[in-house]
């Protein structure tokens, strides 16, 4: 196993910097999630904004172990009962009320950050609202229990019961990661685990933290007959993901996607 890479403080403040300008991209691209513009619209207009804001979209070309080709596109957009991975479509096209998930790592000056948002489309209903904020708090508090000294089975610990304690699941087989040198370093940051286990939490660490939760039951499928890289929950409810890459300090958590 790959040992946790630790990041100067000189890096980690190159990771502030890229970590700026990915939250603002990110913040451009949810004014795209509208009423009749598709998912490819959306990836479009990042594909833009790195060009312009000289930055690498390092999912485009991205190869994971488990897929038969290198990905397609500069971001995943999830739509809905989509839970990850979803590829940006000219058939995906948006509608009033849908909830829609956006993806993005970029490379920085030789860096790398990890970010995602869920959005809704126009009005959306207090079922997708509750989904939305739970799913939000519960990122907070997986960073809030990220401090030196603790253990990652505690950030672990901390989304899943927040997460169920409002009645919603998380969805087990994806997972938050280090990040900083690659897109997926060690560790491996799950959001469901006991407090007090897995490896140690240390200043200079740097973790893409990511609650995954769906309305209804955790369980869901991956599109092996389709196109090879989409996550669907299993009984259609719908999905939300929020992330933040986030340094650990003496001084505890530091967010640097925002």
């Amino acid at each position: 196993m790959e040992k946790i890479t630790k990041k100067s403080p000189e890096e980690i403040e190159i990771l502030k910097e890229g970590g700026a300008v990915l939250a603002k991209l990110l913040k451009e691209l949810a004014k795209e999630a509208v009423v009749g513009n598709s998912t490819l619209d959306i990836d479009d207009r990042a594909m833009q904004l790195c060009e312009e804001w000289e930055v690498e979209p390092l999912l485009l070309g991205y190869h994971p172990g488990f897929a038969d080709y290198p990905y397609p596109a500069s971001t995943c957009i999830s739509v809905n009962n989509c839970v990850q991975h979803g590829i940006p479509s000219a058939e995906v096209v948006l509608q009033e009320g849908d909830v829609v998930n956006i993806d993005m790592v970029i490379g920085y000056k030789g860096m790398v950050v990890d970010s995602g948002i869920t959005v809704g489309v126009g009005e959306i209903d207090d079922d997708a609202k509750k989904l939305l904020a739970v799913t939000q708090e519960a990122l907070a508090h997986g960073i809030k229990a990220a401090k030196p000294g603790n253990h990652i089975g505690d950030i672990s610990a901390a989304i899943q019961t927040f997460v169920e304690s409002r009645g919603l699941s998380v969805v087990e087989v994806l997972c938050g990661h280090g990040v900083g040198y690659k897109v997926h370093e060690e560790p491996t940051i799950p959001n469901f685990g006991r407090a007090g286990t897995g490896p140690l939490i240390e200043v200079g660490h740097v973790y893409a933290i990511e609650p995954i939760v769906n309305f209804g039951k955790k369980e869901v499928y991956f599109d092996d007959e389709g196109d090879g890289y989409s996550v669907y929950t299993a009984d259609g409810s719908w999905s939300a993901h929020f992330e933040h890459t986030v340094a650990i300090t003496e001084n505890g958590p530091v967010i640097l996607t925002k």
